[in-house]
């Protein structure tokens, strides 16, 4: 607990000048915070705020209960046609990047730096077990959890012979399509209502060999979607098929979206912003999982 108080003192006292502004999906990513492995001081990079990691409190309620799926549809993916890591199948496209994600526009920032230490500790935590499917998530809207889950895969896939893959499955307010400049649909929903196999909606960006796979069209019952079967076999596909699958989230509160889809996945980033996220709803957010999943917090927008 000692931990957990230390980040949101932290954060309370970088932010507070800043705790009446309007909620702004696209907040600096000035200092995103990283976390240590294990029993590892948490060092402070560049002289400014860093991630920490920690475990959730004793008795944390158990993961949001699911609503029974309806039918699942068959999720299909075709077999790439070449072996070579770095090709994969999908549709081309020429992104058009937000300015905000300095990971590829601007890779000798400070702030393109902390992601590049975010990454190494999320790899580094992997001694205790594998990471490959990761959810990035917050405590409630306004965060800046899909700019995080944006620069992170963007720097996870500057990694040579890594196949990267972000999946915006933030079917209430998704955002990513906008971020990277490609299409919404088809996306994540027509894949698991079988009206798209996983090669017609993954995108493609060349220039930053990463791979998008938009929401698509907002469902009627998106909690359902995300705990169905369609769902944990896409995440199974696309687990045998990329090295990194990073899933933008919606935010914990108040939702069962996240507790709903947090079994299928290796390990939670909860991503929770300076002298924005209240101390309350980072705690009940932390409650919300098996303490096992979250590998860390990421601090985002301290100055």
């Amino acid at each position: 607990m000692s931990r957990i108080q230390d980040i949101l003192a932290k954060a309370e006292r970088d932010g507070t000048a800043r705790r009446t502004q309007a909620q702004d999906p696209f907040a600096s990513p000035a200092a995103p915070v990283a976390f240590p492995p294990p029993s590892t001081p948490l060092p402070r990079v560049d002289g400014t705020s860093a991630l920490d990691a920690f475990a959730p409190a004793a008795g944390a309620a158990p993961p949001l209960a699911a609503a029974a799926p309806p039918a699942a549809p068959a999720v299909e993916a075709r077999t790439a046609a070449s072996g070579h890591p770095d090709v994969v199948e999908g549709r081309p496209a020429v992104a058009t990047l937000h300015p905000l994600l300095v990971a590829a526009l601007d890779p000798h920032s400070a702030a393109a730096e902390q992601y590049r230490t975010l990454r190494s500790r999320i790899a580094h935590r992997e001694e205790t077990g594998p990471l490959r499917t990761l959810l990035i998530t917050s405590p409630g809207a306004g965060d800046g959890k899909s700019l995080t889950a944006a620069n992170l895969a963007l720097t996870m896939a500057q990694e040579c012979q890594r196949r990267v893959v972000l999946v915006d499955a933030d079917f209430r307010g998704s955002s990513l399509h906008e971020r990277f400049g490609v299409p919404e649909t088809p996306g994540l929903s027509e894949l698991l209502g079988g009206q798209a196999t996983l090669d017609e909606v993954m995108v493609y960006m060349p220039d930053y060999r990463l791979t998008i796979v938009p929401a698509g069209r907002t469902p009627r019952f998106p909690t359902e979607l995300l705990g169905s079967m369609a769902m944990r076999r896409a995440v199974d596909l696309l687990r045998g098929r990329f090295d990194r699958v990073l899933f933008d989230l919606p935010a914990v509160m108040p939702l069962a979206d996240v507790g709903t889809f947090a079994p299928m996945v290796d390990g939670v980033v909860m991503v929770v912003r300076a002298g924005f996220t209240p101390r309350p709803a980072l705690e009940e957010a932390l409650a919300s999982f098996d303490e096992h999943k979250v590998i860390g917090v990421v601090l985002n927008d301290a100055r």
